[in-house]
């Protein structure tokens, strides 16, 4: 998709009805974004330091015979910032109270990055919930010194210095064409990256790039292996985050999940691979719900 006024945000989400309201999440102010009269419920997480904006080429496709939710995960994009350390439990918790919140029960589950991460803790931790799930070249599965590294510099550097060259970076570091970190996406992560509780907050958001944090809540092959929920995998073949054989190794421990390769994709193939990710998601998901299409 080309990066121009023809392809913003407003004209992706054009025809479709959509509320950007804030939700109390056990106490937490959610930001979310909900669009979709009629249907089940579908969550999506977005990565570490993220924002719903991630999933807006997604919203108007899904909201046709869903329920849609993207929201900003505890302490990103402008939910509430709680003064703690973010691990994955405390990211679990604020997905079950915002689930609670809305009265949703049960609710179809896709996570890119940290939030295929939250979604698969869930997914374990209370299989009840989480109707199936969907893992975007995602994270928790691997501790890799250099991503870590790659991670915690590139998103501090651009949060505790003013420069938009520095946000523009790091956003590029997600895609595989540039053109995918579009100036618009570029302009709202910079302004995010510089709440003063966001730069306040930003090593609570990083400390899963610490090793001995990460490997506490890292999901081994036997915490996959629990996961009962149908799964899908979707990986890009130029993620900078994270190479194929992290996602086979994914498939491999999940029984019966699918695994999708995109090429020319690096880490968000719902972004720069929006029409064939649609297409890949709708049709799992009306595999398994009630959708009848």
């Amino acid at each position: 998709m080309s990066n121009d006024l023809a392809a913003t945000i407003w004209t992706e989400l054009q025809g479709t009805d959509f509320t950007l309201t804030s939700v109390d999440a056990g106490g937490v102010p959610t930001r979310s974004l909900q669009a979709g009269e009629a249907g089940e419920p579908v969550i999506f997480l977005h990565g570490t330091s993220g924002h719903l904006e991630a999933f807006t080429r997604n919203i108007s496709a899904h909201a046709k015979h869903y329920r849609v939710h993207a929201i900003d995960m505890l302490g990103h994009g402008y939910t509430g910032k709680p003064d703690f350390r973010y691990e994955i439990p405390r990211y679990r918790d604020h997905l079950l109270a915002y689930l609670d919140a809305n009265g949703i029960d049960r609710a179809h589950i896709v996570g890119e990055s940290l939030g295929g991460w939250v979604g698969g803790r869930a997914a374990i931790d209370n299989p009840d919930r989480v109707a199936s799930l969907q893992l975007l070249c995602a994270g928790g599965t691997v501790a890799n010194p250099e991503v870590m590294e790659r991670i915690r510099t590139s998103t501090r550097l651009a949060v505790e210095t003013d420069d938009v060259e520095l946000t523009r970076k790091r956003m590029r570091l997600l895609m595989h064409d540039d053109a995918d970190a579009t100036e618009e996406l570029v302009a709202i992560r910079h302004a995010i990256y510089h709440q003063p509780d966001f730069v306040a907050n930003i090593e609570n958001l990083l400390c899963l790039q610490d090793m001995e944090t990460r490997l506490r809540n890292i999901l081994k092959p036997e915490d996959l292996a629990r996961i009962a929920a149908p799964t899908l995998i979707v990986w890009g073949r130029n993620n900078p985050f994270g190479e194929v054989p992290e996602a086979a190794a994914m498939h491999n421990a999940i029984a019966g999940s699918e695994l999708v390769l995109l090429d020319e994709t690096g880490h968000w193939p719902q972004h720069e691979q929006s029409e064939k990710y649609n297409e890949l998601s709708l049709e799992f998901l009306a595999k398994n719900s009630g959708d009848s299409r």
